[in-house]
């Protein structure tokens, strides 16, 4: 096993476990963001669909099985909890995400090798690359361009978190080029 991803693994499970003890000792949800917290679930429950069709190892199998229930419990805390969800500032929580989420689905719809429902879920993917990127972006703009814009937390733990993700960007872009070589005519 590649010693990047498992650190990656490692890291993200870990930070996965930490935000859902300090939901739990806390009893609130102030400063975390719900919509996020629901396109992860999101992406993970798309990303792993092949957990019904490809068996790839028992690690693999589990790490997304946390990833899946780590995901959905924090959302759960935070909509369905009546401690947790009272502490939840929706007046803070402002992106539109239903729009993110319509605008993937279009463009899965339309950028596709095949009509099949698991082959659009790389297209997803994709869109919410670009979106987390360009939320970085933001964060970077915002904090250069605006005097009272200090969540400077929030910035680094996001430039952080894409970081991490870097490995699983790395191999998934040398799988679709590996993809589109093996497609050419020889």
């Amino acid at each position: 096993m590649n010693i990047f991803r498992l650190a990656g693994d490692m890291t993200h499970l870990m930070s996965i476990l930490v935000l859902l003890l300090k939901i739990y000792a806390t009893k609130s949800c102030s400063g975390i963001s719900l919509k996020t917290q629901e396109l992860y679930a999101l992406v993970f429950l798309t990303r792993y669909l092949d957990l019904f069709t490809d068996f790839v190892s028992v690690y693999n199998t589990v790490m997304k099985v946390v990833f899946i229930v780590s995901s959905l419990a924090i959302v759960w805390c935070m909509r369905v909890d009546r401690v947790v969800r009272r502490s939840y500032d929706k007046e803070l929580d402002t992106f539109r995400h239903y729009f993110l989420i319509a605008a993937c689905f279009a463009l899965a719809l339309i950028l596709n090798e095949k009509f099949t429902f698991q082959e659009k879920i790389p297209a997803l993917l994709n869109d919410i690359i670009a979106y987390r990127s360009l939320y970085i972006l933001n964060w970077i703009y915002r904090y250069l361009t605006e005097p009272r814009f200090s969540r400077w937390i929030a910035c680094f733990s996001g430039i952080i978190q894409t970081a991490l993700y870097a490995d699983f960007f790395y191999y998934y872009f040398l799988s679709w080029k590996n993809n589109a070589k093996l497609q050419l005519p020889a």
